[in-house]
């Protein structure tokens, strides 16, 4: 097969598997891929996963990476976070939660990390354009809930205090009502308890 027949077919596709390959051309061998990523043509992102060579590596396809390479899982926690503004540090890890084990990945384009949450618990993310696909990422009110329920051991005001949350973005990108009805779907009281304090916290520090 020819490169270019190849590209024009997956173009579309920031990042393709193996398995994706094998669904158009049923027979297609896995040494070919090896061989076009040592042209080049081809960077291999982790075990079975590629991009072309020319692909631009941005947040965008750092997020939908993260959906691809270990699904079903969508971008949340710290860097959902950071991408709402609610939190001043870096972050250069892709964190995501998902049904599947936690894990940890890194690869020839970023590092990612992955906590494992309820299958009741996998709602509260959007669909974002990306080319002609699509990534996942939690919706602000998730990202905080998801943050809370994987660090229970985040209790009191001093601990929330030392989130560093940017209060003006959450007092206008957070829709409380929302974030008390997913509060509501956990369906778990200490975590209850917990953000109520959280809340608390937020409404009682005035910058």
């Amino acid at each position: 097969m020819r490169f270019i027949d190849f590209q024009n077919q997956f173009s579309i596709y920031p990042i393709f598997s193996l398995q994706d390959v094998r669904k158009v051309f049923s027979d297609f061998s896995y040494r070919q891929l090896d061989r076009w990523e040592k042209k080049g043509y081809l960077k291999k992102v982790k075990r079975g996963f590629y991009c072309f060579g020319t692909q631009i590596v941005d947040q965008n396809f750092l997020f939908y990476t993260a959906n691809k390479i270990y699904a079903p899982s969508y971008v949340s926690l710290e860097i959902a976070l950071k991408y709402y503004g609610l939190i001043p540090e870096e972050i250069f890890q892709i964190t995501s939660v998902g049904t599947k084990k936690a894990t940890n990945f890194e690869t020839a384009v970023g590092n990612f990390s992955y906590r494992r949450i309820k299958p009741s618990l996998y709602f509260g993310y959007r669909l974002i354009d990306f080319g002609q696909q699509k990534m996942l990422l939690a919706e602000s009110e998730k990202a905080v809930l998801d943050y809370l329920y994987v660090h229970p051991n985040l209790k009191t005001s001093a601990d929330f205090e030392g989130m560093r949350i940017n209060v003006d973005e959450f007092r206008t990108g957070i829709n409380i009502d929302k974030f008390q009805q997913y509060l509501k779907n956990f369906n778990n009281k200490q975590l209850s308890k917990r953000a109520n304090v959280f809340l608390t916290t937020i409404r009682n520090d005035n910058p």
